[in-house]
């Protein structure tokens, strides 16, 4: 799609400690980066990494109202370096997923009539039935998921509504947790939004409906249907689906920005507003993930997303519904030992040497002679276990691995555990399907060697700073010609390329496939 140069799209990223904008011009190039760091730039909220961690350690919130105080620094910082938006064409954003904003009666004339020559947080200052918004943080909500689950029929059941079990950190439980304990707030409540929608609020001077994709990560919305669940709604709080509204697609044009920001800050008045959706699908789009394709973040903790047509929903895992072709899914897997544990046995086996680390990996077979470990330092999220264990090539159990052996056993259990969680979501190794890496060990060749051979699939590495900033700034793009079935991957085949690091070995499929299969016994029987 050729938009004329001067043209201009802004990706808003909402997440837990700032918010951040990236603006691409009609080439995709990035023309503008700015933040606001709440800690330190609004420190009158006396927030810790962005949030409230209350007494019991559980509950954990954020000010409604910082996120506000924000959008008007940050437009303002844009404004003084000099950035003119009036070339801005559409805009579009994500937000921490699972977070909820419950606005109070009354605020959506206020959003209606914004004066522009005030500040927003000084405008809806009082639009707000709960001051403190419940973030992914909190989990506080152990009855609430329990009581759920068994109001649809269990934990398997309500992730082939949902997509996922249920969660503490998802707003569904959120909100039956605030109903439950707040009754006044609740009923003083005239819409509830998840921080995504609430973001395009501000921007639409509407309330703004919840995207498919971000809607996904509720505990409420059946993703096939794409509609509110009844059951769920019913399990969680009265008249919800009117404080809920109506669902939108992630790739809809909302309207227009508010007068507001036309008088204010000299936004056209034609500029559209795309639907905002949650930060991990604006990720997706952000990598520019194609059907087939496969993303892994090597990080604190790893992720994998997966770009799905046919999802099978488990107890483990997420399932979205994708946020650039509604016909599609995106699957979510974390797993919380990534790369503390990798630099554990860096220390141990390698004398703290990443050097010497690769050389181990580059010295020993593929498929480490039949010797496996699964090495869960804290408590994996999938599968949940705990500990370190050893298993040679007749599968008895075993103390201690040489550490040449170990740094192997390490790395092919991690990307082992990836492939197995991913197939039983649905994902399926095609001829053409990509591995991209991102996050801190995928600078590392030798590290994805491996993940390319335990998957079969050559890995790529993109460079992908704010890549939900980037994504929603991609967003907004395609969004202004998704109508016409232009698609997301052509509407960006001008954008820089992921670069292909490594193919798989010769002779990987036969190694690897046998070793699948011990793996996904020997996680089984851990769990037993």
């Amino acid at each position: 799609m050729a938009e004329p140069a001067d043209s201009c799209f802004l990706g808003f990223d909402f997440s837990t400690q700032q918010l951040k904008v990236v603006a691409i011009d009609g080439k995709l190039d990035v023309v503008h980066q700015s933040s606001v760091q709440f800690d330190s730039e609004l420190p009158e909220f006396r927030t810790h990494g962005g949030v409230h961690i209350h007494e019991d350690q559980l509950t954990v919130t954020s000010p409604a109202l910082m996120w506000v105080k924000a959008l008007d620094v940050l437009l303002e910082k844009m404004r003084n370096a000099g950035f003119d938006f009036s070339r801005v064409k559409a805009v579009s954003g994500s937000g921490q997923q699972h977070g909820s904003v419950f606005w109070r009666k009354g605020a959506r004339r206020t959003l209606n009539h914004l004066d522009p020559r005030k500040h927003l947080h000084k405008l809806l200052q009082d639009s707000f039935a709960l001051q403190d918004s419940p973030v992914w943080m909190d989990s506080s909500t152990s009855d609430q998921c329990q009581y759920l689950e068994a109001a649809v029929g269990g934990a398997q059941t309500l992730a082939d509504i949902t997509g996922s079990r249920a969660y503490e950190r998802f707003t569904g439980n959120q909100i039956a947790k605030i109903y439950r304990l707040k009754p006044n707030e609740f009923r003083e409540s005239e819409r509830i939004s998840l921080i995504s929608s609430f973001a395009s609020s501000l921007f639409l001077g509407d309330y703004a409906s919840i995207d498919f994709s971000d809607g996904s990560g509720m505990n409420l919305m059946d993703i096939f249907k794409k509609q509110w669940s009844q059951a769920c709604l019913n399990a969680t709080a009265p008249e919800l689906a009117e404080k809920l509204g109506d669902l939108t697609p992630s790739t809809a044009v909302l309207g227009c920005v508010s007068p507001y920001y036309s008088e204010r800050y000299g936004f056209p008045q034609s500029c559209a507003v795309l639907a905002f959706t949650g930060d991990n699908p604006g990720s997706l789009a952000g990598m520019r993930l194609q059907e087939g394709d496969l993303a892994v973040s090597l990080g604190t903790s790893d992720t994998v997303f997966l770009w799905i047509q046919d999802p099978k929903p488990t107890v483990e895992g997420h399932i979205f519904c994708n946020p650039v072709d509604c016909s599609a899914y995106m699957a979510l897997i974390c797993f919380k030992n990534g790369s503390f544990t990798r630099e554990r046995i860096r220390n141990e086996c390698a004398g703290g040497s990443w050097e010497r680390f690769s050389s181990a990996l580059r010295s020993t077979p593929m498929g480490n002679n039949g010797n496996l470990g699964i090495y869960f330092d804290v408590m994996e999220i999938t599968p949940p276990a705990a500990g370190v264990h050893r298993f040679n090539a007749e599968g008895q159990r075993v103390a201690a691995f040489d550490r040449e052996v170990e740094i192997r056993a390490l790395v092919e259990g991690q990307f082992l555990a990836k492939r197995v969680h991913a197939e039983k979501l649905g994902y399926k190794i095609i001829q053409g399907t990509r591995v991209l890496a991102t996050g801190g060990a995928s600078v590392n060749k030798d590290i994805l060697q491996v993940l390319s051979d335990v998957f079969n699939a050559p890995v790529y590495t993109i460079d992908v700073a704010n890549s939900a900033c980037l994504g929603c700034a991609y967003r907004a793009l395609h969004g202004l010609v998704a109508e016409t079935g232009a698609s997301f991957t052509e509407t960006l085949r001008s954008a820089p390329d992921p670069q292909l690091v490594v193919r798989p070995k010769p002779g990987a499929q036969e190694v690897y496939a046998p070793l699948l299969l011990r793996y996904a016994a020997l996680e089984d029987e851990l769990l037993k």
